[in-house]
């Protein structure tokens, strides 16, 4: 693990609507050794969770998990979740990281998330956006993106889409939402 951390941190944002796998990918991609300087902001510890690779607590917020990986839940606004972290990494009481990822609620528009990295003078000077990821439901996204605006807006701004539950469903079922999504953000590659 690296003794400093960069001079601007990426964050990537993990979005996607309500069900469509962001923890269960966020908590596969936690098993990579190569994310283990990774900091995590998420909503709440969810079902499928992190709380098994808990290692240690450091406080009522964030605990470091087995794999070096810093967990915190956001109980508030955002940029100030995001001061604390950055001045626990400053201190020395959470492990340096050089990365952050957030998972944001299945609810959330995404833009406002990416405007407060822009628009708070001290999250400007330490983090930059990085990757938007959307997961997106292949059994329920058509319809999610139908009736959903934050849906809509999640797959917009992807840099990436990961579509999930594909074993779920028919192969025209898929291309019927690979089709919709291309329409809303032509450039993003599926996953």
């Amino acid at each position: 693990m690296p003794d400093t951390f960069p001079d601007f941190t990426p964050v990537n944002l993990l979005t996607g609507f309500l069900g469509s796998g962001k923890t269960t990918l966020l908590h596969r991609l936690l098993q990579d050794p190569a994310l283990s300087d990774t900091a995590v902001l998420i909503n709440e510890f969810g079902e499928v969770g992190l709380d098994h690779h808990l290692l240690e607590r450091i406080d009522d917020t964030m605990v470091l998990l087995q794999s070096g990986c810093v967990c915190c839940t956001i109980r508030g606004e955002l940029a100030q979740a995001m001061r604390d972290l950055q001045s626990k990494r400053e201190r020395g009481i959470v492990p340096p990281f050089r990365r952050l990822i957030m998972e944001s609620t299945g609810l959330a528009d995404p833009f406002p998330v990416l405007s407060t990295l822009k628009s708070d003078p001290v999250l400007r000077h330490h983090f930059k956006a990085a990757n938007v990821i959307t997961t997106l439901d292949a059994v329920n996204g058509l319809a999610q993106l139908e009736t959903h605006g934050e849906s809509v807006r999640q797959a917009a701004i992807a840099d990436a889409i990961v579509l999930t539950k594909t074993d779920r469903t028919d192969e025209p079922a898929v291309a019927r939402l690979m089709q919709r999504v291309r329409r809303i953000n032509p450039d993003a590659p599926f996953v």
